[in-house]
């Protein structure tokens, strides 16, 4: 195992900056997963740890050696892509002892190697097989074992999840928790996918731009986003944003006019002044059907969408001036709404945040920190 810590990380091509100034610290034995949209740098910055993208600038430390010039062959990490990469002509044996080979490992110990891994994986009684003759888990299960077999002291992971069914993604997810459990090693995890993001990480960084918005665990990022970037990324369906201008504050809370008219209390610290345009986001499960049309902190909306998802629905309900829809999440049992009908929606003065015009979260009251 080994942690791996990256100071003023900088990548450009040519004249083009991709990665502007990462300086991230991952402990030994950390499962940090890199999320963010497509073309945000996560990947590119997996590869430059990998040895596979060259550092433009800054420095990589992998284990407490600096690693800016060492040979990706040398650097103790093994790299599992969104492709399974498997050589079609030889067995799943033969596919994750071929490293071993090459390195000049003696038989039994490549032998044990691959059954240790196979055991982990619980692929043993497929290591005669070719890859034509597996699913699509079974051969990223191959890849995978064929990663563990080098006993690397950083595993990477691009987007491994991304050519599977949705039902074998949930069963890898598993997998891939457990595997980190059992091998307590050092796990550096990219994808897209906000929810793989949540269940597998320790930690999270969550790229914009080829820049870090904000690192946590995944109940920081999803309970206190440090700005709208990180509160709209992550949850589904995504936080609800209402602009507004602060009208009171003090004592621990400040008066909010929203888009549409209606003035709702937040808990909030000292910070907001009187006047200041902020942005009130809330989350859907967060939010309620009120039963009375003038209870406090409420808004009046139409509904515009219901989807049944079984154990829940969502509401999805419009705001005069609003763009955007506000989502409601509620209990299937729950009376039933119907889209052209209007509703009182309740914005509990606990859960609401407020982000500044710059777009960064408003400090909470003291007692929900």
């Amino acid at each position: 195992m080994a942690s791996v810590s990256l100071k003023n990380i900088v990548k450009h091509y040519d004249k083009t900056p991709v990665i502007h100034g990462i300086d991230l610290d991952i402990a030994d034995g950390e499962f940090m997963v890199f999320v963010g949209p497509s073309g945000c740098g996560k990947s590119t910055l997996l590869r430059m740890i990998a040895g596979l993208e060259t550092i433009s600038d800054g420095t990589l430390h992998i284990g407490g050696t600096l690693a800016n010039d060492i040979a990706p062959a040398q650097r103790k990490l093994a790299m599992v892509f969104q492709s399974y990469a498997l050589y079609p002509h030889m067995t799943v044996y033969e596919n994750m002892a071929f490293a071993l080979k090459l390195a000049g490992h003696k038989p039994a110990e490549v032998q044990a190697a691959v059954e240790r891994a196979a055991g982990i994986l619980q692929i043993a009684p497929l290591l005669k097989r070719k890859p034509k003759e597996l699913s699509g888990g079974q051969r990223q299960r191959v890849a995978i074992g064929r990663a563990i077999v080098r006993k690397p002291e950083v595993f990477l992971f691009d987007e491994p999840l991304s050519n599977l069914d949705a039902s074998l993604r949930v069963q890898m997810r598993v997998e891939l928790s457990r595997l980190h459990s059992e091998l307590k090693t050092t796990m550096i995890y990219v994808t897209h996918d906000q929810v793989e993001a949540m269940t597998l990480g320790q930690r999270i960084v969550v790229f914009n731009g080829g820049r870090i918005e904000q690192v946590g665990t995944p109940q920081e990022l999803y309970n206190a986003p440090a700005n709208l970037f990180v509160a709209g990324f992550l949850g589904t369906p995504k936080m609800n944003f209402i602009p507004g201008e602060i009208v009171a504050a003090g004592g621990g809370s400040v008066s909010v006019r929203l888009t549409g008219g209606a003035v709702v209390t937040v808990d909030a610290a000292a910070g907001p002044q009187t006047g200041d345009q902020v942005t009130l986001g809330v989350r859907a499960e967060h939010l309620s059907i009120a039963a009375a049309q003038h209870e406090e902190n409420v808004i009046q909306v139409g509904v515009g969408h219901v989807e049944y998802l079984g154990d829940l629905s969502i509401v999805y309900t419009t705001l005069n001036g609003l763009p955007e829809m506000i989502a409601v999440k509620q209990a299937a049992e729950a009376a039933p709404l119907h889209a052209g009908s209007h509703a009182s929606v309740f914005l509990p003065p606990s859960r609401c945040l407020l982000f500044n015009s710059e777009g960064r979260a408003l400090p909470r009251a003291p007692q929900h920190i």
